[in-house]
């Protein structure tokens, strides 16, 4: 709606700095009266531009589940543990870590 009124009194504007038959003979009239238009159009349209205020719209919060919790289940087999052995390798003692299952 406000464009359509801008560009209304814009074009009356313009009109109106259009020189008549009886200002035809002052052509210095004419180039004042276009200068004059034109800052003024261009004064409106910018204050038309510049009160335009930017319309943000928040979006709409989103609510997720929470992931699921991991149940940790001892699987049945063999229980594996790590042992530390002594073993001779021809020259000293040596240790080692060896994995034993029952």
């Amino acid at each position: 709606m406000n464009f359509k009124i801008i560009a209304l009194v814009a074009a009356g504007l313009s009109a109106a700095a259009l020189p008549t038959a009886a200002e035809a003979r002052c052509n210095g009239c004419a180039v004042g009266a276009g200068v004059i238009g034109g800052l003024a159009a261009g004064a409106i349209i910018g204050s038309a531009i510049a009160n335009g205020q930017p319309r943000y719209v928040e979006p709409a919060p989103v609510y997720d589940a929470p992931p699921p919790r991991r149940v940790y289940v001892e699987e049945e087999g063999p229980v594996c543990h790590v042992e530390r052995q002594r073993f001779w390798d021809g020259y000293a003692w040596r240790h080692r870590r060896v994995e034993v299952c029952d």
